[in-house]
């Protein structure tokens, strides 16, 4: 009997909804159909992930898509919760894509757990870029499941 594996569920934590439009765009045009969960906040974003029924704590796996800048919270505030010691979804792939590019920053985010930083470019022609190139790596990799811990 072929495994079936499970859909990943892709959630964006983006405030800046031209971005999130671009972003989703972009991932569709490399042909990703995964569901796509759009948060313009942490607080949100948060409660999805671990509390709702349909969300990666309860109904795995995901990979999430993080903004630094929010309005609530700091990105940065949400990669420790995800990647902290015995979070449910620490095995959870997490993607920075924000327009920081601090090298503290960068170096901060990656000591926090973080398995790809993309720094936004300014240029509308070359964020759209990154972003198709982005769903060409999401269309390649293997997601862990966090029931698998």
């Amino acid at each position: 009997m072929p495994d079936q594996q499970q859909s990943v569920n892709i959630v964006m934590i983006e405030d800046d909804e031209g971005h999130a439009r671009l972003i989703e765009k972009n991932i569709r045009r490399a042909g990703i159909s995964n569901a796509i969960h759009h948060f313009t906040d942490g607080t949100s974003a948060l409660d999805f992930l671990y509390d709702a029924e349909e969300g990666p704590a309860r109904n795995g796996p995901a990979l999430v898509l993080l903004d630094l800048n929010l309005p609530d919270m700091s990105g940065t505030d949400i990669l420790t919760r995800l990647k902290g010691e015995g979070s449910a979804l620490r095995r959870t792939p997490v993607v920075v894509l924000t327009t920081t590019d601090d090298k503290v920053e960068i170096q901060r985010c990656y000591d926090l757990g973080c398995n790809v930083y993309i720094t936004k470019p300014v240029n509308y022609e070359n964020f759209a870029d990154a972003i198709r190139q982005l769903g060409l790596f999401l269309s390649v990799i293997q997601v862990p499941d966090p029931d698998q811990a």
